[in-house]
C-alpha cells in the first residue's frame, strides 16, 4: 500500500491520525449498515419470491381460465365483455425509508365491480375467469411494492458494500501506514538530535577540560 506524500511533521501526524480515527468510525457505521441491510434484503427477498410464485400461479389460472372463456363464448363476446370494465383498482404511493434507503408502500384503493357485464349471456367459464384475474390483480401492489425495495435495498447493499471494502482495503490502510512512517520520521529525528546534542555537550566539555589544563 502507497503511503500519503506528505511532509513528516506533527501537524499531518496530528491530522492524519483525526482523519484515521473518523474513517475507522465511519467504517463501523457503514458495516452496521451493511449488516441491517443485508438482514432486510434476505427478508424481502424471500417475500418476493413467494409472492412472485403466487402471483405467476395465479396468472396460469387466469389465463386458462380465460382461454376456456374464449372457447365458450367466443372472441367477440369475450372482446365485448372486457370493454364492458369502466373502473380498476387505483394505488397509492408513499414513500418511508429503510437506514436512508427511500421504500414505496403501495396501498390499493377501490376495486372492480363485481360483475362488470350483463348476466344475461354469460358462461360459467367467463365468470370463473374473471374472478381469476380480479385475484391477480389485487395482489399486483403487493408485488411491485416488494420487487422494488428489494431491488433497492440491493442498490443500496451493494454501494454499502463498496464504500466498505474502500475503507478497509483502501483508505484506512493507507492513512494507517502513513501515520506509522510519520511516527517513525519523528522518532528517528529526534534520535538524530538527541545524539547531536550529546556530542556538542561532549565538545563542549572537552573545551572546557583543555581551557582548565591549559591554565
Amino acid at each position: 500500500m502507497d503511503r500519503l506524500q506528505v511532509a513528516p511533521t506533527r501537524s499531518n501526524l496530528l491530522e492524519i491520525r483525526g482523519t484515521l480515527e473518523f474513517a475507522q468510525e465511519g467504517h463501523d457505521i457503514l458495516d452496521q449498515k451493511r449488516e441491517v441491510l443485508t438482514s432486510e434484503l434476505l427478508r424481502v427477498a424471500q417475500d418476493a419470491t413467494q409472492l412472485q410464485e403466487q402471483v405467476w400461479d395465479q396468472l396460469a389460472e387466469a389465463y386458462d381460465a380465460l382461454e376456456m372463456a374464449r372457447l365458450s363464448v367466443g372472441r367477440e363476446h369475450l372482446e365485448w365483455a372486457a370493454l364492458s370494465v369502466r373502473e380498476t383498482i387505483k394505488v397509492d404511493i408513499t414513500p418511508h425509508s429503510i437506514m436512508g434507503v427511500v421504500i414505496p408502500s403501495a396501498e390499493p384503493r377501490g376495486e372492480p365491480p363485481e360483475t362488470p357485464y350483463g348476466l344475461g349471456d354469460t358462461t360459467v367459464a367467463l365468470d370463473e375467469a374473471v374472478v381469476a384475474f380480479r385475484q391477480v390483480l389485487e395482489e399486483i401492489p403487493l408485488l411491485a411494492e416488494t420487487l422494488v425495495t428489494a431491488y433497492r435495498l440491493a442498490r443500496e447493499l451493494q454501494k454499502t458494500q463498496r464504500r466498505v471494502n474502500a475503507l478497509e482495503h483502501i483508505f484506512i490502510p493507507q492513512y494507517r501506514e502513513t501515520a506509522d512512517w510519520i511516527e517513525s520520521a519523528l522518532e528517528e529525528r529526534e534520535r538524530e538530535e538527541t545524539f547531536r546534542l550529546k556530542v556538542l555537550k561532549s565538545r563542549a566539555e572537552d573545551s572546557k577540560r583543555w581551557t582548565t589544563e591549559d591554565r
